[in-house]
């Protein structure tokens, strides 16, 4: 800026001590001035404040991505980085009055050295002030000995509340999160525990955070969710802050808050003279999410650690080509309270490209128009590599002194201009209209700046409003609110409840819920607290509603209800969709127990009881007509008048459901005697070649039954049934649902009793000389493939030799092959991939 012959001072103190305030009056109180601030947000809440006090002619707004400068422009309020500060080669724009606030972010590992230049170079002609912790008071003096110290105290006390509950926390809070996903979940959080919440972070555009912060203001919502730029100095009524973590990524690493950035956004509680509280969520039982006694000490007293050094990067750059123009900014600082910064994006992309040798050699103009479009700010946070290709696009296009074309531009603001979507993509397509409306801001890169600014505010004005509505409705319930006030005026007992034939419930003009089954919910964007009103004001009128669904429901005929998997697979007997129970392990393979839904828990004791012998009156039924003989053969394992061979084929059998490898039972099958026989043959069992098994057990329906009650038996999903009426089945099946009728051969799953008519076929054939064993037409109709046919002939005791099969002596089995399996499917799709 101009020569520098004014005043200058330095206004240090804690947050809320109306630093920026002062500034401001001292701004208008010039013929011109200048002030930098920290965030946009922030340049914005000011430029309409000074808009109001001297009129939109006088006053210029210049941000990255938003620039106002009236002709008659006065007063400027900018961003640190758009401050138009002298550069080289440039003659330095005259102001009357300079300030740059939260000088401390020198400290910044990011941004730091920004504020550094600007409290160091940025001057008015008659005044400059700079803002600040008290932290930076010796900084000051040994940099800036000429400059005036100025302490501020804070107006009122901030004192150290302790941990608390979400669900307890007062009215008026703002809650600070350092992550968007943990601002969403605690907005979420209090929708439904206080009724909503306000959100503000930083990535929003200044009208959806005003738009925001005015609910807050208004009382619409009693709570604020923030991130950390709370702490540079919005203003609200917060009379409680509360950290819902004391640890923030910082762009390099996890790192805990320092008490300095503790204490600029505890300072946001209380406001002029009324005292303020802070303190912690106990959200993660963490001991690195509480306050220490020294950090608490220090916030309340104001006590900090005073700055050593500040971030610094040359500003005196040499654009004589890329290679210099690095060179000069990785220059380091004589001054050993100016430490060198760390690589910002801007160089990390410059250096990015400067390994292409075409851009290496670019000298003066065209080194000065690659640094520019290096400063592009990365919105989109998608990391240097990726930015680096959006910047050299850039650069192919104005670096010999040329247009960005318009078509391109046009087409990824066009493609951003939609406002469907949720929270995060609106939030998303803002970020990406920002990189687009910073470049709208360079007159010297497109052919008609002005026209796509004006293009790229309409995009982000409609994005922003966009994203205010789905905030609102997701975290907000005007509704709900509304209606509990009325409810208390009024009283419960005085508001009609109706519940409509698709089962919505209303209280008054106002639907609260809908009734599914039995179960009533509310609409989950009311408040906690309306809940159990509307709650108890909705049940005691569903009460009668409730009692005649539970009588139809007992007067009901068998086909009303249906077997279910619910959505995880689990097995439920179900109404119209609605899960009345679920099924569980009961004494028996065929006696599962009835386990009834929680919504039935409404019901009076007796009706429920009722319901529920109807509901296992029905299952008894189902069983008994889908799996009659594998209920049969369950009895005969008891029947004291059978056999023991007898029972204990049936009762292994009727265990596993009705099927068996036959290596399993082999011990007990040669035991039997001819009259065992013919009884098992009377129970339905055939004592196949290869497998023992029920053939009525392998219709469809039979299987779902037999699926169903295993997986009930074994705690788990209902496995994936095969076709109904499949031959075979690919190696892809689901085993656990093939295993129920299916033996696995290789790449294919024949089913048992088509393997066992082959298998019967060769057993026949070996005693009728020149009869080949295997059944061709069968196999082949069945679509069997070679190596299946091989396994299958293997597993029945033949081997081929050229092209003929021949007999070979059976190995006598291993002990461990007489022993029943004690899982079910997995065994048997064990036992049949040997």
């Amino acid at each position: 800026m101009a020569g520098f012959d004014g005043i200058l001072r330095a206004i240090l103190g804690p947050t809320n001590t109306g630093k920026t305030h002062l500034a401001i009056e001292r701004m208008c109180a010039h013929s011109s001035g200048v002030i930098g601030f920290p965030l946009r947000l922030l340049a914005r809440e000011v430029y309409d404040r000074v808009v109001a006090m001297k009129g939109a002619n006088q006053v210029a707004l210049l941000t990255g991505e938003e620039r106002i400068v009236p002709p008659q422009a006065r007063y400027y309020l900018c961003t640190a980085e758009s401050m138009p500060v002298a550069k080289e080669g440039e003659e330095a724009r005259d102001f009357a009055f300079a300030a740059i606030d939260e000088a401390q972010l020198g400290v910044d590992p990011e941004r730091g050295h920004v504020f550094t230049d600007r409290m160091l170079r940025a001057r008015g002609r008659e005044e400059t002030l700079i803002l600040g912790s008290d932290s930076l008071r010796p900084i000051i003096r040994e940099l800036l000995p000429e400059a005036e110290i100025v302490s501020r105290p804070r107006f009122s006390t901030l004192r150290f509340a302790g941990g608390t509950k979400l669900s307890r926390l007062p009215p008026r809070s703002a809650i600070v999160a350092f992550s968007a996903e943990q601002v969403y979940a605690l907005a979420e959080m209090l929708r439904r525990f206080k009724g909503g919440a306000a959100v503000v972070m930083g990535a929003l555009s200044p009208s959806t955070r005003n738009a925001q912060v005015a609910m807050f203001q208004r009382g619409e919502v009693d709570y604020l969710v923030a991130t950390d730029a709370i702490g540079m100095g919005l203003n609200m009524d917060v009379t409680h802050v509360a950290f819902a973590g004391l640890e923030k990524f910082d762009g390099r690493r996890d790192r805990r808050l320092t008490i300095a950035e503790m204490a600029q956004i505890a300072g946001r509680a209380g406001r002029h003279q009324k005292d303020g509280s802070f303190g912690t969520m106990g959200l993660s039982g963490d001991e690195g999410a509480s306050f220490t006694d020294g950090e608490i000490a220090a916030i309340e007293e104001h006590r900090f650690r005073a700055l050593d050094s500040l971030y610094w990067r040359n500003a005196d750059l040499d654009f004589d080509d890329v290679r210099t123009l690095i060179m000069s900014l990785e220059t380091k600082s004589d001054n050993s309270l100016l430490r060198s910064a760390p690589e910002a994006i801007d160089l990390t992309v410059l250096k990015l490209l400067a390994q292409d040798p075409a851009l290496i050699v670019r000298r003066e103009v065209q080194a000065r128009r690659l640094w520019a479009v290096c400063g592009l700010p990365d919105f989109r946070k998608v990391g240097p590599m990726h930015h680096a290709r959006m910047v050299r696009r850039l650069f192919s296009y104005i670096g010999e002194g040329g247009h960005i074309p318009h078509e391109w531009f046009a087409a990824e603001v066009s493609r951003l201009d939609n406002v469907a979507g949720d929270i995060e993509a609106l939030a998303d397509r803002l970020a990406g209209v920002r990189s687009w409306a910073y470049i709208a801001q360079r007159s010297d890169w497109l052919a008609e700046p002005a026209k796509w600014a004006e293009r790229t505010r309409g995009v982000e004005a409609r994005l922003s409003d966009a994203l205010h509505v789905r905030l609102t409705q997701r975290f907000v319930d005007r509704r709900t609110a509304v209606l509990v006030r009325d409810i208390g005026a009024r009283g419960a007992d005085a508001l009609p409840v109706t519940v409509s034939a698709d089962g919505e419930v209303s209280v008054g003009p106002e639907p609260i819920g809908h009734l599914a089954g039995f179960e009533f919910t509310v609409d989950p964007s009311a408040r906690l607290a309306d809940k159990r009103l509307l709650l108890a004001a909705a049940e005691r009128r569903l009460g009668d509603e409730l009692d005649r669904r539970a009588a139809s429901l007992i007067r009901a005929t068998d086909d009303e209800f249906a077997l279910c998997a619910d959505d995880q697979g689990f097995l439920t007997v179900q109404w119209e969709g609605h899960v009345l129970a679920r099924l569980a392990a009961g004494r028996s393979l065929l006696e599962p127990a009835l386990r009834t839904a929680r919504p039935l828990d409404r019901l009076s004791a007796e009706r429920r009881a009722a319901l529920r012998r109807r509901l296992e009156t029905w299952l008894e039924r189902q069983v008994e007509r889908h799996l009659r003989p594998l209920q049969a053969l369950a009895r005969a394992a008891t029947d004291k008048s059978s056999s023991a061979g007898v029972r204990a084929i049936a009762a292994m059998l009727a265990d596993s459901s009705g099927v068996l490898p036959r290596k399993a039972l082999l011990s007990a099958i040669g035991g039997l005697e001819p009259v065992d026989r013919r009884a098992l043959y009377t129970l339905g069992v055939r004592l196949g070649p290869l497998d023992v098994f029920m053939p009525a057990l392998i219709k469809p329906a039979a299987q779902q039954w037999r699926a169903a009650l295993i997986a009930v038996r074994q705690s788990q999903p209902l496995p994936t049934l095969p076709p109904a009426g499949a031959s075979t089945l690919s190696a892809e099946a689901d085993p656990r649902g093939a295993a129920l009728a299916y033996r696995r051969l290789g790449r294919q799953w024949l089913r048992i009793d088509l393997a066992d008519r082959l298998a019967s076929h060769a057993r026949q054939a070996r005693s009728i000389p020149g009869q080949t064993p295997l059944d061709s037409r069968l196999a082949t109709s069945l679509g069997l493939e070679d190596d299946t046919i091989a396994r299958l002939m293997g597993e029945i005791g033949f081997t081929k030799s050229g092209d003929a099969w021949k007999w070979r002596a059976r190995r006598a089995p291993r002990p461990s092959e007489h022993a029943p399996p004690s899982n079910h499917f997995a065994a048997l799709a064990g036992l049949k991939r040997r």
